[in-house]
């Protein structure tokens, strides 16, 4: 198995936005930085499109290192989007898990890795073949 599957992403229970939240002090008055402060980044709104169809891997192996997905990195997938020509995908094949581009010429489909290491897989010589979700995100550890 090319991954870990890692379980479902963020499921909307929080409560409050960060616009929501006002700025507390203990001190009773402001400091004058907050006249400046700016919104901060809240991931799961940058990152997860669709909340019930997204979800965490964990990438193992180097079948897409030059893609640039490493082992250990996380993959935000997405299991609503469709299967398009080019896209990177999380794939069911013979019931293994697998990591690898899609790609549809006029004859065939194949998934190809991104190290040359490994082979192309022909998918019509394959009948267990499934999509099971398309990566839009890689979160990698730098360093």
């Amino acid at each position: 198995m090319d991954e870990l599957f890692f379980g479902a992403a963020y499921k909307g229970s929080k409560q409050f936005t960060q616009q929501q939240v006002p700025v507390a002090n203990a001190t009773g008055f402001g400091a004058p930085t907050d006249d400046y402060a700016g919104r901060g980044i809240d991931l799961n709104e940058q990152l997860i499109r669709n909340k019930p169809a997204t979800f965490f891997f964990k990438m193992k192996g180097d079948a897409m290192q030059d893609a640039g997905l490493f082992e250990g990195d996380v993959l935000i997938v997405d299991r609503s989007l469709p299967l398009n020509n080019g896209k990177i995908i999380v794939a069911i094949l013979n019931g293994e898990l697998l990591v690898r581009r899609f790609h549809r010429n006029f004859t065939s489909s194949f998934l190809v890795p991104e190290n040359s290491r490994y082979k192309p897989i022909n998918l019509s010589e394959f009948s267990d073949f499934k999509l099971w979700g398309v990566v839009v995100y890689s979160i990698h550890a730098v360093g």
